[in-house]
């Protein structure tokens, strides 16, 4: 994501990743990864439940996901991904440029 995040805002778009860890290891990763966007802790799993993503082999942990939402909260797209194969960016900037 962070070698295409001027390219995902290019399209008007912004990306937001959730992590289960910490505070601290969210800005631990940010820092070791130099991440630029915006990396939010839920520790307490909250939107991991709320999206529905709770990996079933390892309750507390979220399934690699993408969505994207627009402005009014609505879900227009989606992908479910496992640890090794995850959604390209390229396919984020495709199902991106169908929307605006």
């Amino acid at each position: 994501m962070q070698k295409n995040y001027d390219n995902i805002k290019d399209k008007g778009a912004e990306v937001i990743a959730i992590s289960n860890d910490t505070v601290d290891g969210v800005k631990e990763t940010v820092e070791d990864l130099r991440l630029t966007f915006t990396v939010l802790s839920d520790n307490e799993i909250e939107a991991i439940a709320a999206y529905n993503v709770n990996d079933p082999e390892t309750p507390g942990i979220a399934v690699p996901s993408t969505f994207i939402i627009e402005p009014d909260g609505i879900i227009v797209w989606k992908s479910l991904d496992t640890v090794d194969v995850r959604v390209s960016t390229t396919r984020i900037l495709t199902e991106l440029g169908k929307l605006w």
